[in-house]
């Protein structure tokens, strides 16, 4: 090839490159891989998983398990979780610190939160706790005749929630949303406790009147109706278990139950959901809020 072709040929070679080049380097770079998902977990035993192995070792005062729901539900989504759920907790406590030390649950939602999940208001004016306890010392007392202990408290524990419970809630999940005012947040009812109508093969686990068994469904039924009226007013999501829970109550065996009994269970804190339970509860909300 004659040099002045040659010549040409390496400058138009050169000038392609440099073209290339340049081209190369004003490319605009790949966007970024997107964030995950801020999660808030707040509430009660209820999502905390209390007396499901294992025990969340940053915080054993809370009685967390790392198998809770809202583990589940952070590990299909690959959000980022931010769990502050609580053992006993009630509603106040999202604005008050429930144990020295431990700080209130609203602090753990944040304008940047996407997500936040809870149960709470079964620990208000001990309804569960007092219920649970008051119909099984009657009905032991009754040899699991009758209704003793609808005898005795009538509506005393819907009264409380009533007057109580409702305010609360609607106060803790307003304090929610002034944190977190784009974020979605579910408020999970709580699973069926007992069956629709006494089973008298649980009462050695489950030490209630006959009567008394749908005494007690009555008055869960009222609080997840309470919860749910919260959660509506506020523009939270409820996360309805009434009939994805039924068959799923403590009177039924290991494999079936979701809640364990008071006597004879598998968990070291009864009445509450097992790892079963929490996987189902994290199910549920995840199909409800359309995610994972």
């Amino acid at each position: 090839m004659p040099m002045p072709v040659l010549r040409r040929a390496l400058i138009a070679a050169s000038a392609a490159a440099g073209a290339l080049s340049l081209s190369l380097t004003a490319a605009p770079a790949p966007a970024h891989a997107a964030q995950p998902l801020e999660y808030a977990a707040l509430g009660d035993s209820y999502s905390a998983a209390s007396g499901v192995l294992p025990v969340d070792p940053a915080n054993l005062i809370c009685l967390r398990s790392t198998a809770n729901y809202p583990h589940v539900i952070a590990a299909r989504t690959g959000a980022r979780l931010t769990d502050v759920t609580c053992g006993a907790a009630q509603t106040k406590d999202f604005t008050e610190a429930q144990y020295p030390g431990v700080a209130p649950q609203a602090d753990a939602v944040t304008p940047d939160t996407g997500l936040v999940t809870l149960t709470i208001g079964g620990n208000d004016n001990g309804t569960f706790i007092n219920a649970v306890t008051s119909c099984g010392t009657a009905g032991v007392l009754s040899g699991g005749h009758g209704s003793p202990c609808k005898d005795r408290y009538g509506s005393s524990f819907e009264d409380a929630i009533d007057a109580n419970t409702y305010p609360a809630l609607e106060n803790a999940l307003r304090a929610v949303r002034a944190k977190a005012p784009d974020a979605r947040v579910a408020v999970l009812g709580y699973p069926w406790i007992t069956p629709a109508t006494a089973d008298p093969s649980c009462f050695v686990r489950l030490p209630i009147a006959s009567g008394d068994v749908p005494y007690l469904r009555s008055l869960q039924t009222h609080l997840n109706a309470v919860v749910r009226r919260a959660a509506e007013e506020t523009g939270a999501t409820f996360v309805d278990f009434a009939q994805a829970s039924e068959g799923h109550d403590a009177c039924k065996p290991v494999g079936t139950r979701w809640i364990e009994p008071l006597l004879f269970g598998q968990n070291i804190v009864p009445v509450h959901p097992n790892a079963l339970g929490e996987q189902r509860m994290a199910e549920r909300t995840m199909s409800t809020l359309g995610i994972g």
